[in-house]
């Protein structure tokens, strides 16, 4: 009979004998699965070489639909304040042409010049009541307001009116007594309004504008004097004609008014005679001072898309119809010149290197050199004119390390427009591939084996 101890020597013996093929099969499957290299060098050792501009887009295929594009909105209109000037001979000291959607400038002439803007600023001291008040409110006219120069509505101290109907006022004919009653109600002060009026301003994107009154004459503060830019007017314009109020005002032929208890009555006429000479005009605001000279701001709808324009020292006494000669190029200009366009619709694919990857694919065991990716085909549009520079730019990595997963972002397709970014897809991965490391292997070979 064997003893209790040779039993447990001959285990003893098995155990490291199922050890010693565990690690010779180990190592010789190692030897087998892994290719010499791939194991080589852990993630913080393989560096990602930064961005690279050198894929060109003949070397990218196109791929199917994915949505995902990216419109921007970075664009300095101080690099654009002249653009395409020389296409135009316009009687403006300064105008420009904006796309109301995305605020690019596609005409200027010393659109970022700081001037006076004259009754123009009532587009803002509009869109203020409009935001901050309510339209049955009653507005009691002050002293101040009555002591306001010609154009004035000509109301009397302690006068009455609805806020709704001054609006009218406002924009319709302009009255310089309206707006300081109207920026009263609203503020408490013509400074304190003034106040809100900056930033508003701010708020709305405009790069060099300083609001003092809210009626346009000229004034100035500590801060400086009353003044705007053509391209911080039109974008003003732009956020304006959003409010289906502002339009709904500014759109009106005439109107009639009266104070509160009904013992005033005014007849109101709107000014801004481009509404009637032309078609897809939909918004505007006439102005002029003996310092700002004739000025305009107004919106055009033609199809689809809107742009905004604004003109400033358009002329002075007599040649108050340079405002509608400027107006009317600046209309033509667009509608000849700028269409909505496709500028990139396909997606892209790239084969992306990859350092140390290691798949599954199909049941085997693979190391793949490349990871596919692609980006969106989402289509990105732009109104665009001949003369406008187009490119793309693929911005990839120059290679990648394991482990990575599809659905990852590791890149961008970028779209500009006369050298300013103006549209970006994502470039993501497609394909995914773990780390090859020795766990990774063992894991498999364990698999494999079934040991």
């Amino acid at each position: 009979m064997l003893s209790g101890s040779f039993y447990v020597k001959k285990r003893n013996e098995s155990a490291l004998k199922n050890i010693a093929s565990v690690l010779f099969v180990f190592f010789i499957s190692f030897w087998i699965i892994v290719p010499q290299g791939v194991c080589a060098a852990s993630y913080s050792e393989i560096s990602s070489a930064g961005i690279c501009d050198s894929v060109s887009y003949s070397e990218i295929s196109s791929v199917g639909t994915r949505d995902g594009a990216v419109y921007t909105d970075v664009y300095d209109a101080r690099n654009f304040s002249d653009f395409h000037q020389e296409d135009l001979t316009l009687y403006a000291s300064s105008a420009v042409l904006t796309d109301a959607d995305s605020g690019r400038i596609l005409y200027g002439k010393a659109a970022g010049t700081p001037m006076a803007n004259a009754s123009t600023t009532k587009i803002l001291t509009c869109i203020l009541a409009i935001e901050e008040g309510t339209p049955d409110a009653v507005v009691t006219v002050s002293d101040y307001a009555c002591s306001m120069p010609q154009v004035s509505l000509g109301f009397s101290p302690g006068d009455s009116f609805y806020l709704r109907d001054l609006l009218y006022s406002l924009m319709l004919e302009s009255h310089n007594d309206t707006a300081v009653a109207v920026a009263e109600h609203i503020a408490g002060s013509v400074e304190a309004f003034a106040d809100m009026m900056n930033e508003k301003a701010e708020e709305i994107g405009c790069l060099d504008s300083h609001f003092v009154t809210p009626n346009g004459l000229d004034a100035e503060d500590e801060n400086g004097e009353h003044h705007t830019t053509a391209y911080d007017l039109s974008l003003i314009m732009s956020y304006c004609i959003q409010n289906e109020e502002f339009l709904e005002i500014t759109r009106t032929a005439s109107a009639q008014i009266s104070t509160v208890d009904g013992t005033k009555q005014f007849a109101l006429s709107n000014h801004n005679s481009l509404l009637e000479m032309t078609d897809g005009a939909i918004s505007g605001k006439t102005g002029f001072t003996g310092k700002a000279g004739y000025c305009y701001v107004g919106a055009y709808q033609s199809g689809a898309h809107v742009y905004t324009f604004a003109l400033l020292a358009c002329g002075w006494p007599n040649n108050r119809d340079y405002k509608w000669s400027d107006s009317t190029q600046l209309i033509q200009y667009a509608d000849e010149n700028y269409t909505d366009r496709v500028l990139l619709s396909d997606g892209v694919r790239a084969e992306i290197p990859c350092d140390g990857a290691a798949a599954v694919r199909d049941g085997r065991i693979v190391y793949p050199e490349t990871l596919e990716a692609v980006s969106s085909d989402a289509v990105i549009t732009g109104f665009v004119s001949d003369q406008d520079e187009i490119s793309v730019q693929y911005d990839l990595p120059e290679r990648i390390a394991a482990p990575a997963k599809a659905g990852t972002v590791i890149g961008t397709e970028k779209v500009y427009l006369n050298h300013v970014l103006y549209a970006e897809r994502s470039i993501v991965l497609t394909e995914s591939a773990e780390f090859c490391d020795y766990s990774w292997c063992l894991k498999w070979i364990v698999r494999v084996f079934r040991i």
